[in-house]
């Protein structure tokens, strides 16, 4: 091994091992009676490591969801750990931490292909050396493996789906990389034998265990078309973009499966009941107040809610809507402006919208307008930007003659203040995952009067945890709610 690839080895394990550790609180944390019950600690499905679990889990829906490879998951923790939630909880926070291992090396390796093929103009070029191109993974994984924004994708047992998802996506993205940098230097340069490449194959396969895992992963064909035309330059012309397109014909077969399985499943469960309800206009509306939120939400990472309600209505001509569809077009407009100078700023913001779409509600699924858990992986965009943005300015300061060493000790102070406050949020966050009444509790204080199950919920944790008279309070409140919406 050389030094090179050591030296990367090792941060990208300092990265995932610091994120482990912050997440460390959580494996004190229980149970949460919303959802954790229909996944785990009453679900006869992942009882058993049998020849019935796996016929089940591929053939039949479960939790108005089709994701086999996560029932599997719940079930080898269950042959293991039983009804012991540090397990449980254990295995998520490995999964963060892997997760964050590969951010890590994704990041440098994007980079690094970027100095091979990029123009000079770009913020990602060749200008970075290999010091600013390890302080780009860094940051990009720091951000991703700490942000409070993701705690409840690793706090929350049920979404167990969305850690596997990203841990086969990433795979993914990583193995056709190399598929395609081993085709740019001249191998298997038949169009036909390219089907055939071991590492084409390998990222089929790794993207069929992410659909397996949670169906968040059909953008991902487009993300690869994203990666030819800015990353490799592949896309250049129609006939360019024609031949980019029947290579991911594979992928884009298996996402609209998925995309149906899912849509079937939810129906089943009744869980597309409001898009009945909601307008497509009011749906747009609210997708693309969602998309800024998300944004402003990873800027500031407060009054985080693991359930955000949908509005009641949504006006084109109210501030709180108008005001994001500006902000989307500036940001839309601003990207087609400088696309002849550089295209890295539209590659990102296209990989963003593109993987939040199947999450924004204009195919409502659920009672939610938006939820922590669905950036877990459109997050990556703009924590990339971020940690190019560290290691341009630390090569800058590093060229100064003057007040170099002051201003690199400011630098490092920011960044350690910075990642300190995410972690001591982050931790704050994991604490309202601790069992169902603390949970409910703060998701009341947060939304009191637009969450009637909220109450309820919050009554069975009372009762099961033997206080009944406030167990019953909760249900005489929950029903009040509920009447005065009628």
């Amino acid at each position: 091994m050389n030094k090179t690839l050591r030296t990367k080895l090792i941060l990208a394990s300092a990265v995932a091992v610091v994120t482990f550790i912050v997440f460390l609180p959580s494996l004190q944390n229980n149970f949460i009676n919303w959802d954790d019950d229909k996944y785990i600690y009453k679900n006869p499905l992942i009882r058993s490591l049998d020849i019935q679990l796996f016929k089940s889990a591929f053939s039949e829906f479960h939790a108005d969801n089709y994701h086999p490879l996560t029932w599997l998951s719940h079930a080898f923790d269950y042959a293991i750990w039983g009804l012991n939630p540090l397990g449980h909880h254990l295995t998520n926070n490995i999964l963060h931490a892997l997760n964050t291992f590969l951010v890590v090396s994704l990041a440098m390796k994007l980079v690094e292909v970027s100095k091979k093929s990029l123009e000079k103009n770009d913020l990602s070029q060749t200008s970075l050396n290999n010091r600013a191109v390890r302080i780009t993974g860094v940051v990009t994984g720091l951000l991703f493996g700490l942000h409070p924004q993701h705690v409840e994708t690793v706090a929350w047992v049920t979404d167990r789906k969305e850690l596997l998802c990203a841990f086969f996506f990433l795979l993914t993205i990583y193995t056709y990389i190399s598929y395609v940098s081993e085709i740019n230097a001249g191998a298997s340069a038949n169009s036909v034998s390219r089907f055939f490449n071991k590492k084409y194959i390998f990222a089929i396969g790794f993207f069929i265990l992410s659909l397996l895992s949670k169906p968040m992963a059909v953008s991902l064909p487009f993300v690869l078309l994203i990666l030819d035309w800015y990353l490799f330059r592949r896309i250049r012309s129609l006939k360019t973009f024609l031949a980019a397109f029947i290579e991911k014909l594979p992928f884009i077969i298996l996402s609209l499966m998925s995309s149906i399985l899912t849509i079937l499943a939810q129906k089943a469960g009744g869980a597309m009941d409001l898009m009945q309800l909601v307008p497509l206009p009011e749906r747009l509306l609210v997708a693309v107040r969602s998309l800024v939120a998300y944004l402003g939400k990873m800027i500031l990472p407060l009054n985080l809610v693991p359930i955000y309600p949908y509005p009641e209505s949504a006006s084109f001509f109210s501030l709180e809507y108008i005001l994001p569809v500006v902000i989307v077009i500036a940001i839309t407009a601003t990207c087609v402006a400088v696309i002849r100078k550089t295209k890295l700023w539209v590659s990102v913001w296209s990989y963003y919208v593109i993987m939040l779409i199947p999450v924004l509600g204009i195919v409502q699924v659920g009672g939610q307008s938006m939820a922590d858990r669905f950036t877990y992986l459109p997050s990556l965009a703009p924590f990339l930007i971020v940690g190019l943005l560290a290691a341009k300015g630390y090569e800058k300061v590093s060229a100064l003659k003057r007040w170099r060493v002051t201003l690199k000790m400011t630098c490092f102070f920011i960044a350690m203040t910075i990642f300190t406050s995410l972690s001591y949020a982050t931790i704050r966050q994991i604490a309202i995952w601790k069992n169902s009444i603390v949970f409910w509790n703060y998701v009341l204080a947060k939304e009191p009067t637009r969450i009637p199950q909220a109450y309820f919920n919050l009554g069975h944790a009372y009762l099961d945890d033997g206080q009944f008279d406030l167990g019953i309070e909760q249900y005489r409140t929950a029903i009040r709610l509920m009447k005065s919406r009628q």
